[in-house]
């Protein structure tokens, strides 16, 4: 488990040139008065939230959206001057801006770099430009390696790539093509998410009532890849990334060796985490809340809080067991029992065996790690939810 007087900082901002077409996040096209009385308020919150977080190391900062590059570089440099006053950030602390090509320049990287953003993480999605437009992105591949370039010239080392698979009108040939022109570039860290339709987007109106998966009749629209060809798509991205020196660390997230992620892997540890900004949310001492997601109400209160709930023991050890097990190194049976005072074997000993007959999960008692097989990973919706605890005590169900 991890140190409790550390603590990880999410900071939202939540604008973007344009709302992409599979986007729910909280996030919106906004003008510079509005990021204006935004910025003011965000650097509120951390004026009054330090204070109650002096005793904490911050191990972590990660400038999440929406599309953070959309400040300018002095806006970023003061909310990182911000954090730095009013929290006690380590030093070599991971401090990341997410960002997306087309709202970078050489100028803006470099000002990023001097405010102590060492960590880039860009997203890219696809190197093919029809499936970038079919996204509703506002960049071109060559958007993107042009952005790149000058953040390795600004002195950026640790650069994160976003992609995405199963998009429409892709096929497994056009998706080994992007991964193979991104890991060429050598970023350090490659994510590799598969398209989701949410509901509330464009896509969802689209395609996200369709069971075989084909757009609504009528608007032009490219079918999504087949299920056979989604999992095809998911298998051969191991096997390629594999071959650039990219390892899995994650069901969804590869690295070079060194170049984790600390702020993602502090998340799926269940490390305590401070969100600031709309809607972000947070998890202190196994008390988990999220920041008001209504911009009017942010603005005359930066610290209005809801959905405030104080964990119990059992949502703590579903939580530790369906957030650790996405990392392919498992999770400590021993930090289990640090946790909760009680053996692994004690709250989830049928579901373990069960897991274990099934092929889907291995409990090296030897090393006492617990972790999904290349199946349980390939099916962990269902794996994970058999963490599921259905009574108060601790008694787990079917």
């Amino acid at each position: 488990m991890t140190n409790k007087k550390e603590l990880e900082l999410y900071v939202h901002i939540p604008f973007c040139r344009q709302k992409c077409l599979y986007c729910d996040f909280l996030s919106a096209p906004a003008g510079q008065e509005t990021i204006s009385s935004y910025l003011s308020a965000l650097e509120e919150q951390i004026r009054q939230e330090g204070p109650d977080y002096e005793d904490r190391q911050i191990v972590s900062v990660f400038f999440g959206g929406g599309t953070p590059s959309l400040l300018s570089g002095e806006q970023l440099g003061r909310l990182t001057e911000m954090l730095y006053r009013c929290f006690r950030i380590a030093p070599g602390a991971e401090i990341t801006l997410e960002s997306n090509p087309g709202t970078l320049d050489f100028e803006k990287l470099c000002a990023c770099r001097q405010a102590g953003v060492n960590r880039l993480s860009m997203g890219l999605q696809s190197a093919d430009d029809g499936q970038l437009r079919r996204l509703g992105r506002i960049h071109s591949f060559a958007d993107f390696v042009r952005n790149y370039e000058q953040a390795r010239r600004a002195g950026f080392a640790n650069i994160s790539v976003d992609l995405m698979s199963a998009l429409p009108g892709q096929s497994v040939d056009s998706w080994l093509d992007t991964l193979k022109k991104t890991a060429q570039l050598g970023p350090e860290h490659i994510s590799a998410y598969s398209l989701i339709i949410e509901e509330g987007t464009p896509f969802w109106d689209w395609y996200g009532e369709t069971e075989q998966k084909r757009p609504a009749p009528g608007k032009g629209l490219l079918p999504l890849p087949t299920e056979e060809e989604d999992r095809r798509m998911y298998a051969c991205t191991q096997s390629l990334l594999e071959q650039y020196g990219y390892r899995r660390y994650e069901i969804s997230n590869y690295a070079r060796k060194g170049y984790a992620c600390r702020h993602n892997i502090g998340y799926w540890r269940r490390a305590d985490y401070l969100g600031l900004g709309l809607g972000a949310s947070s998890l202190v001492d196994n008390v988990r809340w999220k920041n008001t997601s209504k911009l009017d109400r942010y603005l005359q209160d930066c610290r209005e809080r809801e959905e405030v709930q104080r964990l119990s023991a059992p949502e703590q050890m579903e939580e530790f067991m369906f957030l650790g097990l996405r990392l392919t190194e498992g999770v400590s049976a021993a930090d289990f029992e640090k946790a909760f005072g009680t053996k692994i074997e004690a709250i989830y000993g049928p579901v373990l065996e069960r897991l274990e007959r099934q092929g889907l999960l291995v409990f090296s008692r030897r090393e006492g790690k617990l972790r999904l097989t290349p199946y349980g990973v390939d099916v962990s919706n269902y794996a994970m939810a058999q963490f599921l605890l259905d009574s108060p005590d601790g008694t787990e169900g079917d």
